[in-house]
């Protein structure tokens, strides 16, 4: 019998279904890998923002990612939310121990505008986790909260993946999502020498909950079946530009990209 790639997710839970471990799952299961999870932190969260965030404590984070590792074994680690700078430490210290790609998407603000990471995790994250990463998957707003860096066009993304690359990351890809300007939505795919840029339609579509945490998990996806970093992203910009062309009003706020448009569901 066949047994589909593994994919791990460290991240929080969206309780409305559109982001985090729940778009995370959805997305392994729709590229085909079989999904695992760490939760970190439990979010009362919809359509119209987060009314309420309540973190894990280290012990229950290490435990979950040490009973799927040391069990089932993993092929790919996706981290997302981690709340706290003591968890972004913990998981960055359980990575140490994987011989497996890790895909960091280094998620602080959620759609809606509301704090995911405390600002003492900034440290952290530039010390502990982006190190660890095969590729980091910032927006524009994590660039500049991470670098300071500010991304006003697309000759300033060779100079944010440049101040990204600096913490320690294989590769980065700088999402250029946020520019809102032209047809295309452009990513810049870069280890510091071989550039990859990434063009796909722009679609006049607010239902994007979840697009990060979907594009990070499809990455993962990818690399946990064996692709090597390029064409992962290539195919991760595929499946969540379709996505968000799919996405769909839910609540009376910004609904999710649809994971399953390649099936029709």
């Amino acid at each position: 019998m066949t047994v589909p790639p593994r994919v791990l997710t460290v991240a929080g839970s969206d309780s409305g279904g559109g982001a985090g471990i729940q778009a995370d799952l959805k997305t392994v299961l729709a590229l085909g890998a079989h999904g695992m999870s760490v939760i970190t932190a439990v979010t009362a969260q919809n359509s119209l923002g987060v009314q309420g965030v309540w973190e894990l404590p280290a012990e229950a984070v290490r435990a979950q990612f040490r009973s799927v590792v040391d069990d089932i074994g993993v092929q790919a680690v996706k981290t997302g939310m981690l709340a706290s700078a003591e968890l972004v430490e913990t998981v960055a210290g359980l990575l140490a121990g994987v011989d497996a790609p890790v895909v960091v998407d280094p998620v602080g603000i959620s759609k809606h505008g509301d704090a995911l990471l405390a600002a003492s995790a900034l440290d952290a994250v530039r010390g502990t986790l982006l190190p660890r990463a095969t590729v980091a998957t910032p927006n524009l707003d994590e660039v500049a909260w991470l670098t300071g860096v500010r991304v006003r066009s697309e000759d300033d993304m060779r100079r944010a993946a440049e101040a990204v690359l600096a913490y320690g990351p294989r590769w980065v890809l700088i999402k250029g999502g946020h520019l809102g300007a032209g047809s295309a939505a452009v990513d810049l795919l870069t280890d510091g020498t071989a550039e990859h840029w990434l063009r796909a339609p722009r679609h006049d579509n607010r239902h994007t909950h979840g697009t990060g945490c979907t594009l990070a998990s499809a990455i993962a996806a990818g690399l946990a079946g064996g692709a090597d970093v390029p064409s992962a992203v290539a195919a991760a910009k595929e499946y969540v530009t379709g996505a968000i062309a799919a996405g769909f009003p839910l609540g009376g706020g910004i609904g999710p990209v649809r994971h399953g448009w390649r099936w029709g569901a």
